[in-house]
């Protein structure tokens, strides 16, 4: 099957020929044709499998057919968890609306608000958009959402699991009943699922292989000691000569210690992670695209945004806490079909989370032990648990504080958006959370179904 079947024009055909794509992956060939006939999508999907483009090109081709956006209104309105992540699907936007009289722009905390003002004045065709910024911006005024036609949540796990869902009520109890609503998730898990149940109206559910690898990665793990591993991350740059990797820490400390590390080892590396300013981290992902940078370190608060053609190489210096989230990092490599390599530094005090890795991807990983990095502290063997995983619970959020009369939050989570950040505690991708995260559940489907209720009338 070619794009030339999926039902979109000649301009947007034009626009994806230029980027050397011919085939649709097969989240595109599901979800496309569905959009373009104006179902509601529910639809799941692992990274690098092509989504973004899933939901952008049929949005495009909607919107392409309709009216001008008229004074601070919204045609399209796409959420997304994270700075990054905006930027990236912006980007997408623009590449492929180039060839159509369509406007697009991007907002998110971190940056001025009065130039995001300015430029929704005039209206645009679609917004991108996190949570905490676009209240901002409606609680100024800024922009309305009276002619508003089709709303996209990208990365809706990702929201839950950030405690955004106070922030997406408010924002749907602003929007018109009658709208097309599509829902895109790497994983859907139940509450993600009761949830869609009260926002999707009769939506066609799209599900490509989530929780699993792509064939085209290849992965492993190097048993180490603890403090062994900045000379060993420094030794497999240097003995393998790589020129562009990604690596990943559990936190923000960790990776500044680590780019201090590589810095006395002149091996040119930055930090990318929320306490970054949006300035510094735009700087940073620059330089790593162009090659100025060899090695990225990054925090999995903006793991899902980075979007970087023919990353060859992943290494999790530090195992995630969650397990899926060895399935988002790892997807930044071997996209679309081309080959990566994701390597994890693992310590006998990560077999609890190489366990819960090993059973969410259904595969034991091979170790390979660096001569002269031999660990003290061996790293117990795992054997494959082949028991169905529990689904997790998402974070209960925190009430969101009052804001003040110019409608600027008083929270530091609204700026930046990002979520709060409580005790920190080892959990797994299976293990489910405390029973009070269930207190939460009851009064967020009563908000989403009633969306849904106006939805159908």
């Amino acid at each position: 099957m070619s794009f030339t079947t999926l039902g979109l024009s000649a301009p947007i055909l034009s626009a994806v020929s230029e980027q050397g794509y011919e085939t649709p992956t097969p989240i595109q060939e599901k979800a496309i044709p569905a959009i373009i006939q104006g179902r509601d999508i529910m639809a799941a999907a692992q990274t690098g499998t092509g989504k973004t483009a899933g939901f952008t090109l049929p949005l495009l081709e909607i919107l392409s057919k309709g009216q001008k956006a008229g004074p601070n209104q919204a045609r399209a309105l796409i959420l997304t968890p994270t700075r990054e992540l905006a930027a990236q699907v912006s980007e997408s936007v623009e590449l492929y609306s180039k060839n159509l009289p369509l406007t697009s722009t991007v907002v998110f905390g971190g940056v001025k608000i009065n130039p995001q003002m300015m430029k929704l004045r005039k209206g645009v065709d679609v917004l991108i958009a996190t949570p905490g910024r676009l209240l901002d911006l409606m609680n100024q005024g800024a922009v309305k959402f009276k002619h508003l036609e089709v709303l996209v949540l990208d990365e809706a796990d990702r929201m839950l699991d950030m405690g955004f869902i106070h922030d997406i009520k408010r924002i749907l109890k602003s929007l018109p009943d009658k709208r097309q609503n599509l829902m895109f998730s790497a994983t859907f898990s139940d509450d993600i699922r009761k949830l869609a149940k009260g926002l999707i109206h009769n939506p066609v559910e799209v599900s490509v292989e989530s929780n699993k690898a792509a064939k085209t990665i290849e992965h492993w793990v190097h048993p180490v000691d603890k403090a062994k591993k900045p000379a060993l991350l420094t030794h497999l740059i240097q003995k393998n000569d790589w020129r562009q990797v990604l690596v990943f820490t559990r936190t923000k400390h960790g990776a500044n210690r680590l780019v201090k590390q590589l810095d006395k080892n002149k091996i040119e590396a930055a930090a990318i992670h929320g306490n970054k300013s949006q300035s510094a981290r735009t700087k940073a992902l620059a330089g790593f695209k162009n090659g100025e940078i060899r090695i990225l370190v990054a925090t999995d608060i903006v793991a899902r945004g980075l979007d970087i053609d023919q990353l060859p190489h992943v290494v999790n210096y530090d195992l995630p806490n969650v397990s899926e989230d060895y399935v988002h990092r790892i997807g930044r490599t071997g996209r679309a079909g081309a080959n990566g390599e994701a390597i994890s530094l693992v310590t006998a005090d990560d077999i609890h989370e190489l366990s819960d890795i090993e059973r969410l991807i259904q595969k034991l990983l091979r170790r390979e032990i660096v001569e002269g990095f031999e660990p003290i502290n061996k790293v117990p063997e795992t054997r494959l648990d082949t028991r169905p995983i529990k689904p997790k619970k998402p974070k209960k959020p925190k009430s969101p504080k009052v804001s003040d009369s110019q409608g600027e939050q008083k929270n530091k989570r609204r700026h930046g958006d990002k979520a709060p950040q409580g005790p920190k505690k080892r959990s797994s991708g299976h293990k489910s959370q405390s029973k009070k995260n269930t207190d939460n559940k009851s009064g967020s489907q009563d908000v989403w179904k009633n969306s849904a209720k106006k939805h159908k009338e």
